[in-house]
């Protein structure tokens, strides 16, 4: 099995993917907090663009956090995953609940990370929004949504890993680019040698630490 060693490298191979390709109009790079930062930093470097995140969450299903039953993100976007929807009985009181856990982590994140920093204009440019894997597809949505809202002429979802399943599950993208599509894909770690959980103070310091351009 193929695997990446961190984020970072992952990272690095993504970026030097992404460099090979003509990106117009100018990019700016979303990484998804908090895993998608240190692939996303990398990536920014390569193309010489400016970094930002996009925030979103997971609705996990109440029994089954782990499993997302959709996801929320800035502007009141919100995406639901039909097929896990259709498998768990989720009454709507749980739904509501969860949403409003999950907006109200968003927008604290949202303060957390940019630490008073204006958001990234993305009118007229190419969001590229970067996660460290994708898996059901319900934040990559949320998260291009958001792209798109804010005013981006052009998507693009570019992610490490992702499941055959993402290049027709994602259409708010314009393009996906992953390095890695396994046929038998079981989880995003596997992928990755190292996939100890990125921290909020990481994801601050990779903002701060980045050059405005």
């Amino acid at each position: 099995m193929a695997r990446f060693e961190d984020r970072h490298t992952a990272g690095q191979a993504l970026g030097a993917e992404l460099a090979r390709r003509p990106i117009e109009p100018a990019p700016v790079v979303l990484g998804v907090p908090r895993g998608g930062v240190p692939v996303a930093v990398e990536v920014a470097r390569a193309l010489g663009a400016p970094l930002d995140v996009l925030v979103v969450r997971k609705l996990g299903l109440p029994h089954h956090a782990e499993v997302a039953m959709g996801a929320v993100g800035e502007g009141d976007a919100i995406v639901w995953n039909d097929d896990v929807l259709d498998g768990y009985a989720v009454d709507r009181d749980a739904r509501l609940a969860i949403t409003a856990r999950e907006r109200a982590e968003v927008e604290a994140r949202v303060g957390r990370f940019r630490a008073g920093r204006p958001a990234q204009s993305l009118h007229g440019k190419t969001a590229i929004v970067v996660d460290d894997g994708v898996a059901t597809g319900a934040t990559a949505r949320v998260a291009c949504r958001i792209a798109r809202a804010q005013g981006a002429a052009r998507v693009i979802l570019a992610v490490p890993v992702a499941t055959p399943e993402v290049f027709t599950t994602v259409p708010e993208a314009d393009e996906i680019v992953a390095l890695l599509v396994p046929p038998e894909f079981m989880a995003v770690g596997m992928h990755y040698v190292d996939f100890s959980q990125t921290s909020d103070d990481e994801v601050r310091q990779i903002l701060a630490d980045y050059p405005t351009l």
